[in-house]
């Protein structure tokens, strides 16, 4: 009969490797995959105010921005100092915003038309003048699902 002898030379196995290019390249996959990139180029300093009441959106995918406030340095010298509406990466006028909310609705879903919201990100010096008038364009083109962009104010 054989003799089974123990080996004495006892330690870890090798660890082996061979699936860790397989993990690299699926986390490499998943970050690409969920990592959106910044839409819009803000030309316009947004500082937003402060709410204590405050309610997250819950389809984001619905909701058309209007940004309002002064003008970034590298744009003060062409627009001046005086808040702007910025429409998508472009400066508007007043004038502008009918045809923004219709383009905006014919981009999206029949269904989704009547639950698209419309959020004023305002800087929190801009006078309430200019955001009236915007409310007014809004309220000619039948927009009235109406959102006030603003940071939480956290309890200390």
């Amino acid at each position: 009969m054989p003799k089974f002898s123990k080996n004495t030379k006892e330690g870890v196995p090798p660890l082996s490797t061979a699936s860790l290019p397989d993990i690299i390249f699926m986390l490499l996959f998943f970050f690409m995959v969920t990592t959106t990139m910044k839409e819009v180029e803000y030309k316009v300093k947004i500082k937003l105010p402060e709410a204590t009441e405050s309610k997250k959106i819950e389809n984001k995918a619905l909701v058309s921005y209007i940004y309002v406030g002064p003008p970034n340095q590298k744009w003060e010298q062409q627009y001046g100092s005086k808040p702007v509406i910025q429409l998508n990466d472009q400066i508007a006028k007043l004038e502008n915003i009918q045809q923004y909310i219709e383009e905006e609705r014919s981009q999206r879903n029949e269904d989704d038309v009547p639950k698209i919201t419309f959020s004023l990100k305002v800087d929190e010096e801009t006078e309430m003048g200019i955001v009236t008038d915007i409310k007014q364009e809004m309220r000619m083109a039948q927009a009235l699902k109406i959102n006030y962009s603003a940071r939480r104010v956290t309890k200390k």
